[in-house]
């Protein structure tokens, strides 16, 4: 088995796909008229399909691994926070296609991560972790903001940019062009600043700019807390940014190099009667 960036493809990034992300891209982005056979739903199995082939064409990563979410089982974050991506409501369509995307890109020759009890977040830092511990880069594909915390000299986030299907590339740099923060400092500014799209309130009268300014006086959620400025609400900021904190101990398949099985994809993709996915991926 090859270690992770040392085999035949050394000097070429791994690629780490958050799945969920691509998904509700294609289904909101591409014609609900894109069927499979018995005129079930297709087209966030043919989006995500054709958006994971454009990135492994553009980057020629050493492998792939697409993370998903296990949206029938809670984690610990659900735990800490009952708000916590509260009242999130998930069209029947999409809910269908998502069971069947893992078994897609495990056909196109990709590594696929789900594991009760994590977020797709989680297996994209752990993928980093163990990919930059090898010597290895990594390239991170997803519109998750919280990624950022990932982003380092070795390691890329690439963000798609809405009504393009251009990607960003979002470095250190970047982070603190957009943010005000370094990348480690992300977890404490999601603390301070909260995040509607997951119900994390974060600290009260604390915003993003004063979130940012905080942590560039201070450098570190604990430093802010020990001023007194958050006395009252120290205990639930905390659990704001273990929420925020991604889990990079999350559960790994092996990560050997492997290159793409279009064919293979191809033939499933025929078998569920989207001929047309099919031809592309031949193409």
């Amino acid at each position: 088995m090859n270690l992770p960036g040392m085999g035949a493809a050394a000097g070429r990034p791994l690629l780490a796909i958050d799945g969920d992300s691509l998904a509700h891209r294609a289904f909101h982005g591409l014609p609900r008229e894109i069927r499979r056979s018995g005129g079930r739903p297709g087209n966030t199995l043919e989006g995500v399909a054709l958006m994971a082939q454009r990135a492994w064409k553009a980057e020629k990563p050493r492998a792939v691994l697409v993370a998903w979410d296990t949206l029938d089982a809670p984690t610990y974050r659900n735990a800490l926070l009952a708000s916590y991506q509260a009242g999130r409501d998930f069209d029947p369509e999409i809910v269908e296609q998502l069971a069947l995307l893992p078994e897609l890109c495990a056909a196109l020759g990709f590594h696929v991560a789900k594991h009760a009890g994590y977020e797709a977040d989680d297996f994209l830092a752990a993928a980093v972790t163990v990919e930059e511990a090898a010597g290895g880069a990594c390239l991170v594909l997803t519109s998750d903001r919280d990624a950022y915390q990932l982003a380092s000299p070795f390691t890329t986030i690439l963000s798609p940019v809405r009504g393009t299907s251009e990607l960003a590339r979002i470095g250190p740099a970047e982070v603190q062009e957009r943010y005000g923060v370094r990348p480690d400092q992300v977890p404490d500014f999601v603390a301070l600043r909260g995040d509607p799209s997951d119900r994390i309130p974060g600290a009260r009268g604390i915003g993003e700019k004063k979130g940012a300014v905080l942590l560039q006086r201070h450098g570190t959620l604990d430093a802010v807390i020990a001023t007194g400025l958050l006395a009252d609400q120290s205990d639930d900021v905390l659990v704001y940014r273990r929420i925020a904190t991604m889990q990079r101990d999350a559960p790994l398949p092996a990560l050997d190099d492997a290159e793409p099985t279009w064919g293979r994809a191809a033939e499933l993709a025929r078998s569920w009667g989207l001929d047309g996915l099919a031809r592309r991926l031949l193409a």
